[in-house]
């Protein structure tokens, strides 16, 4: 029996979709463990993407895009998906195109707003000015 249970639960583990969600207030504290007296690590800004790993009452331990795993307070965050761009810049486009005209580049680093994905590696993202357009997924993070 146990033989059949592994491969149903690990496929069932490999299947779910990732959490993500994003910094509400204007900056918040990853920390190393789930505590205020914990060592804080880092400050991240409004909008960041974290991907949640483990949720208790009031604290989400987290992965960022460099892969590091901490912990911050639940309050601290929204629900709000956003995806961070990864590459040096990323080229929005009006239509899921290559050959689409550009609505604006986003330098390195910039957290922009998912709003949909699109098919064939594409997402509908927002910028905070209130641009619209599409992304290629693998320029960012956090989808």
């Amino acid at each position: 029996m146990k033989r059949i249970l592994f491969p149903i639960l690990l496929a069932a583990c490999n299947a779910r979709a990732a959490d993500f969600r994003s910094v509400q207030d204007g900056a918040a504290v990853l920390y190393d463990a789930p505590s205020r007296q914990a060592t804080p690590l880092f400050v991240v800004s409004r909008s960041y993407p974290l991907e949640v790993i483990v949720n208790l009452d009031a604290w989400i331990k987290v992965r960022d895009h460099a892969g590091a795993l901490t912990w911050i307070e639940k309050k601290a965050l929204s629900d709000k998906r956003m995806v961070l761009v990864t590459a040096p810049s990323a080229e929005v486009r009006q239509r899921p195109e290559d050959g689409a005209p550009a609505v604006f580049s986003a330098a390195q680093n910039v957290a922009l707003e998912l709003l949909e994905s699109a098919p064939n590696g594409w997402l509908r993202v927002r910028h905070s000015d209130g641009a619209t357009g599409f992304v290629r997924a693998a320029s960012v993070w956090g989808d």
